[in-house]
């Protein structure tokens, strides 16, 4: 059997998840809001990403060691920033 990648992540949150229900109910909306948009903005990223670098795709790239990196890090950025700039309300 595999073992669940971030088993204990998810559990953290799934208890805080739990507590948030039990001190504040009202909450729970809110923090379904967030997440989502928090979600929906590492789509956009990705998706932002994707369109601005069509043949620059960090799995595609088979150049250099040096230039995948790169993809992976530009990617990661777009999709950082996508995430921070919603998470700010910009």
């Amino acid at each position: 059997m595999k073992k669940i990648r971030m088993l204990d992540w998810i559990t953290i949150a799934a208890i805080l998840t739990l507590a948030i229900g039990l001190f504040a109910p009202q909450q729970l909306p809110v923090t379904l809001y967030k997440l989502s948009l928090v979600s929906l903005a590492a789509v956009v990223g990705y998706w932002i990403d994707r369109s601005m670098f069509p043949y620059a795709r960090p799995d595609e790239l088979a150049l250099t060691d040096h230039q995948v990196s790169a993809a992976f890090l530009r990617r990661a950025f777009i999709v950082g920033a996508c995430i921070v700039g919603v998470s700010l309300g910009a």
